[in-house]
């Protein structure tokens, strides 16, 4: 008997895919010498629960706001530990400059798309700096925020994603490191977990496959 409870995994990109976002943001933080207190206070406001909705990242990670657009206003908020002025030009590209791609996780996924698992990506966008032929190799569906002019943890997202998939939400597991976009997707019927590590995120999918998965 088949005992598989989940027919799809949904997967976000940046410290889920990728080593975890506070690995490769430190790296720019260091490299770049930049204010740490004046970066964090400004990404609370622009990330927190209680940030404004139309605040930069919103606007960007929905398509409303250019890359250039964004970097400008942030590298308006930055500075460095010696009071110089933050580059804007190329500034996300530096940030995500060593989001690399986490080879466990891509293991992982490659497994499940040969073991016949419909895989799908859903990110929220800062920029496209994903590689693309990765991209094509790993996932059957591929939502990216700025592309559909919807964000998690709006529930609309998630929705169009499993339009895409043709599947119900329960048949469907979703993994992200932001807790609130978990909530989101728990909202809508998906099973739904935060990703810390290859080894946990692998232990949930094989129980939700049936132990003879």
């Amino acid at each position: 008997m088949d005992e598989r409870r989940i027919d799809a995994v949904v997967l976000d990109w940046g410290g889920v895919l990728t080593v975890s976002v506070p690995t490769f943001i430190e790296d720019w933080l260091t490299s770049e010498n930049i204010d740490r207190d004046r970066y964090g206070t400004t990404v609370r406001g622009w990330m927190g629960r209680d940030a404004a909705p139309d605040n930069p990242v919103f606007r960007l990670e929905t398509g409303e706001l250019t890359t250039h657009e964004f970097e400008a206003l942030l590298a308006a908020e930055l500075v460095t530990l010696d009071g110089r002025e933050v580059a804007s030009t190329g500034l996300l590209r530096r940030m995500f400059g060593s989001a690399h791609p986490d080879p466990a996780m891509v293991d992982l996924v490659r497994g499940l798309r040969a073991d016949g698992i419909t895989t799908a990506l859903l990110s929220n966008s800062w920029g496209e700096g994903y590689p693309e032929d990765l991209l094509l190799e790993l996932f059957d569906t591929i939502v990216i925020s700025g592309r559909v002019g919807l964000r998690k943890p709006d529930p609309r997202i998630f929705e169009h994603t499993l339009d895409r998939l043709g599947l119900p939400a329960h048949r469907c597991v979703f993994f992200d490191d932001a807790p609130v976009n978990v909530e989101g997707a728990r909202a809508v019927g998906m099973h739904a977990h935060r990703h810390t590590d290859a080894e946990s995120t692998r232990a949930v999918i094989d129980q939700l496959r049936g132990a003879a998965a």
